[in-house]
């Protein structure tokens, strides 16, 4: 999904829940700017419930609860929201807020070349407020690779590369898969997009 600033005026957290409740479209709210969610590619449509419904079945009885990018995630220690392409979360205390999450331990982005800058830098380093947070996944929607952002037991990150012929390992949710069943039947188009709007965008 695309981020693109909104005119609506600045609003208070508050606000932006009441008012974001009665819009047709989801919003994502970073310091106080709203920024309205723009549609995605068919593949990255189509990667995105291929990894939820993996998610999900794997998951079935767990009391884990698997988001789509319909589900909101509140970043933790701020009175920020994003909607990342699919998440997960098995913290009791998500339970107690219908309108969002706030302790998913794994989240997905499914990238573009117009969202992936954003997604490696600001975006990781919000969702990095997430004490609980230990998988942080960017699938590609133009080739078969993604990259795993992978908190280990001493608390750093590790990045990790997957390409073609290769297995995903996620710890949180103790689940591997080969990479070819994300992207089976899928014909990949390199995006593009012109640099300069990709990098607007981007900011």
């Amino acid at each position: 999904m695309i981020a693109a600033k909104d005119n609506t005026p600045h609003l208070t957290p508050d606000e932006y829940l009441a008012w974001e409740s009665t819009q047709l479209e989801k919003h994502e709210y970073i310091d106080g700017e709203v920024y309205a969610m723009s549609g995605g590619s068919v593949n990255h449509g189509r990667i995105a419930i291929r990894l939820t419904s993996l998610f999900d079945t794997h998951l079935d009885g767990s009391g884990c609860i698997t988001g789509n990018s319909d589900i909101k995630v509140k970043i933790a220690g701020t009175q920020n929201y994003t909607y990342p392409d699919a998440s997960v979360t098995c913290d009791d205390r998500d339970t107690l807020t219908p309108q969002y999450i706030t302790y998913p331990c794994l989240i997905v982005e499914v990238l573009s070349d117009s969202t992936e800058a954003y997604d490696r830098g600001r975006k990781f380093r919000l969702y990095r407020h997430n004490p609980v947070l230990q998988d942080y996944l960017l699938v590609s929607s133009t080739s078969i690779e993604i990259d795993l952002y992978h908190k280990n037991d001493a608390g750093d990150w590790i990045m990790i590369n997957y390409q073609a012929g290769d297995t995903i390992e996620l710890k949180s949710i103790q689940l591997c898969f080969p990479i070819e069943q994300i992207y089976r039947g899928l014909t990949l188009i390199p995006d593009t997009q012109p640099p300069e709007l990709r990098s607007a965008q981007s900011q």
